[in-house]
C-alpha cells in the first residue's frame, strides 16, 4: 500500500508539516537521521511509524520509498542536502513535494521533468509559501485576464520570523546565479536585477526581483505567457540594498578561491536547524500575494491580491494537502509540475482557502 513518507521530520518545518499531515488524517512515515529524536516526535504525535535516514547514505533515503509513495522533504538548504531525496523519489517510482524556496534548486528540478515522466513521478518543487501563493495569484489573474502576456508577482509579509534553515539557505543562493522568463524562455538574470512597487492593502510597498518557480510552472498551464518577474518585498532601502549586493556577489562568484572562502565562512556563522518562531510569534505574521498580469503594450488588465497569515503554517498546511492529494490519486500529470498543472487551479485555489487565503481588494 502506498504510503507518504516525511523525510526530515525533526527539523522546524518538518515538525509543522508532521503536525499538518496527522491533522488531516494521514499516517505519514517520519523519517529522519536522529532514531531517538524520531521517537519523541512520534511519540507526541500519537504513535507514528518512523525510519531513520540519512542524506550522506543515499542508499538509506532511496530505500523509504516504493512506487506510487509520496515523499515530502523538508531537509535543506536543497543546493547542500535535497539531491538525494530527489533521486531516490524518481528512481522509486515515487512522487516527490519540497519546501525548498532556492531557485538554483528549482531549476534543477524541472530540468528531470523527462527523467519523471519516465519513472510516472511527480516532481513538486518548492510547493509552500515559496512558491504556491504566487503560482495562485498569477492564475487567478492571467484566467481572468484571458490574454495576458506579462505576469508581475510580489510576496509581502508583516512581522515574519524566520527559522535557522530559512537562514542557511538565504547563504547558500548568495552566490548563485538568478533567473527570470524572458520572451518566452527561461533566462539567466541577476537576483535583484529589478525593483518595483505594489500596492498592498492600500500602502506602497516595494519588491526586488528574486528567482521563484513561477519562471518554469506558469507556462505549463498558460504557454502564451512571455515575461514573468517574482519579487520579494522588502523596506525600500533594504530592496536597493539587496540589489546592491547582488551585483557584488555576481561579481565575487566570478573568482573562485574567493567564493569557496566566503562561503565557507557564512556556512561557519549560519547554522541550519536551529528551530525558528514559535505559535505565539507566527500568529502575529500576516502575508499577501499580489500578482499583475499585462499585455505586450504594457497595460494592466488584471491584478489578483490573496492574503493570509504566516508563510510558514502555510507551508506545512500546503504540503500536507498535497501529499495527501497526490497519494489519493489527485494528481493530474507526471513530471516536473507547477502547483496548477499538478491539481488544477479550482483545487489549489480550494486548498489555499482551507489554509486560510483570501482573496482581498
Amino acid at each position: 500500500m502506498a504510503k507518504i513518507v516525511l523525510f526530515g521530520a525533526t527539523g522546524y518545518t518538518g515538525r509543522l508539516t508532521a503536525e499538518a499531515l496527522i491533522a488531516r488524517g494521514a499516517e505519514p512515515v517520519l523519517a529522519g537521521r536522529n532514531a531517538t529524536a524520531l521517537g519523541a516526535l512520534a511519540a507526541g504525535l500519537g504513535g507514528a511509524p518512523t525510519a531513520v535516514a540519512d542524506i550522506t547514505d543515499p542508499a538509506s533515503v532511496r530505500a523509504l520509498l516504493g512506487r506510487g509513495d509520496v515523499l515530502v522533504t523538508t531537509v535543506g538548504p536543497f543546493l547542500r542536502y535535497g539531491g538525494p531525496a530527489l533521486a531516490a523519489a524518481i528512481a522509486a517510482g515515487a512522487h516527490y513535494i519540497d519546501s525548498t524556496g532556492e531557485g538554483p534548486f528549482i531549476r534543477s528540478v524541472f530540468e528531470r521533468d523527462d527523467e519523471a515522466r519516465a519513472a510516472g513521478s511527480a516532481l513538486l518543487t518548492a510547493f509552500g509559501f515559496d512558491y504556491v501563493p504566487g503560482n495562485l495569484a498569477a492564475g487567478l489573474a492571467l484566467r481572468e485576464a484571458g490574454a495576458g502576456v506579462r505576469a508581475d508577482i510580489g510576496y509581502f509579509m508583516d512581522r515574519p520570523g524566520t527559522s535557522g534553515g530559512t537562514r542557511a539557505s538565504m547563504v547558500g543562493m548568495l552566490f548563485e546565479p538568478g533567473f527570470a522568463l524572458r520572451g518566452g524562455q527561461v533566462v539567466a538574470e541577476r537576483t535583484g536585477a529589478h525593483v518595483r512597487s505594489f500596492d498592498i492593502a492600500g500602502k506602497g510597498r516595494t519588491g526586488v526581483s528574486i528567482p521563484g518557480s513561477e519562471h518554469f510552472a506558469l507556462t505549463r498551464s498558460f504557454p502564451r505567457l512571455r515575461e514573468v518577474d517574482v519579487f520579494l518585498g522588502l523596506p525600500s532601502p533594504a530592496a536597493q540594498g539587496l540589489s546592491a549586493v547582488s551585483r557584488l556577489s555576481a561579481a565575487l562568484a566570478q573568482v573562485p578561491p574567493l567564493r569557496r572562502g566566503l562561503e565557507g565562512a557564512l556556512n561557519l556563522t549560519v547554522k541550519g536547524s536551529t528551530g525558528g518562531p514559535g505559535a505565539a510569534a507566527r500568529a502575529r505574521t500576516r502575508s499577501w500575494v499580489s500578482a499583475t498580469v499585462g499585455d505586450d503594450a504594457g497595460n494592466t488588465l488584471a491584478s489578483t491580491t490573496l492574503a493570509g497569515g504566516d508563510p510558514y503554517d502555510f507551508t506545512a498546511a500546503i504540503m500536507a494537502w498535497g501529499a495527501h492529494t497526490a497519494l489519493d490519486g489527485g494528481l493530474l500529470a507526471t513530471g516536473a509540475l507547477g502547483p496548477l498543472d499538478a491539481f488544477g487551479l479550482d483545487a489549489l485555489h480550494s486548498a489555499a482557502s482551507n489554509a486560510g487565503w483570501a482573496a482581498v481588494g
